[in-house]
């Protein structure tokens, strides 16, 4: 008597390639995989991270501290060598794992703290977090990946590593603000890509993302907020 068992092939990367190496898996989830508390907590928490953004500009309105511009900034400044402490932790933690809406704190980094200290701030903490992305994926695999991203966003960027051009592809992707730059950083680390590659990538291109995300739009949003 014969059985019949579900495999999944072994991918291996052709040399000329950064398609990352995959682990066979079980064809069929397990029932409890539906209910992974790390898959529900990545949905969670951007949402959760929003409703916090949201409570503490009702808290900063009643306060005064967003009445004005120049409320913000002082506010910022009593805060001493916390304040950018604190925002390089956070805005760092959120490329690893989405606590806040990335996004919102590219923006507000120019708000808070200027122009230039701002950007400059938002440059170490999405190079240091978007670095800690590759590390984390080069140990442990796309099984993580998979838990925190959608699986058909997962297999969609995979895709780019199967590319002989793929490293020149997430050069640009990382330089230009349109891609899910959390995500192509923990695919990085799966592919063959070499370390001080990915870390000249990322040093040298994340600058012209940080410029024209946060520092463009929190330009057109001040001048829009009535401060």
């Amino acid at each position: 008597m014969s059985t019949v068992t579900d495999s999944v092939p072994v991918v291996t990367a052709s040399p000329r390639t950064a398609a990352p190496v995959r682990v066979a898996r079980p064809a069929a989830a397990a029932p409890g995989a539906r209910r992974d508390p790390l898959r529900l907590a990545a949905r969670l928490a951007p949402l959760v991270g929003l409703a916090v953004s949201i409570a503490l500009v009702v808290v900063g309105l009643q306060t005064g501290v967003l009445q004005s511009l120049e409320n913000l900034q002082a506010f910022i400044d009593s805060l001493g060598a916390w304040g950018p402490v604190v925002f390089l932790v956070v805005s760092a933690a959120s490329v690893v794992f989405p606590i806040v809406p990335g996004g919102l704190l590219v923006i507000a980094g120019p708000v808070l703290f200027g122009a230039v200290e701002g950007t400059v701030y938002n440059y170490l903490a999405v190079s240091a977090g978007s670095m800690l992305n590759f590390l984390i994926a080069r140990h442990v695999g796309l099984a993580l990946i998979e838990r925190i991203f959608p699986a058909r966003t997962v297999e969609k960027f995979l895709g780019w590593t199967r590319h002989a051009n793929f490293t020149r592809a997430f050069a640009l992707a990382i330089a230009l603000p349109i891609a899910p730059d959390d995500l192509l950083c923990y695919i990085a680390g799966t592919t063959r890509m070499r370390w001080r590659t990915y870390v000249a990538i990322i040093l040298l291109c994340k600058p012209w993302a940080m410029i024209a995300y946060g520092l463009g739009v929190s330009t057109v949003v001040l001048r829009f907020l009535p401060w």
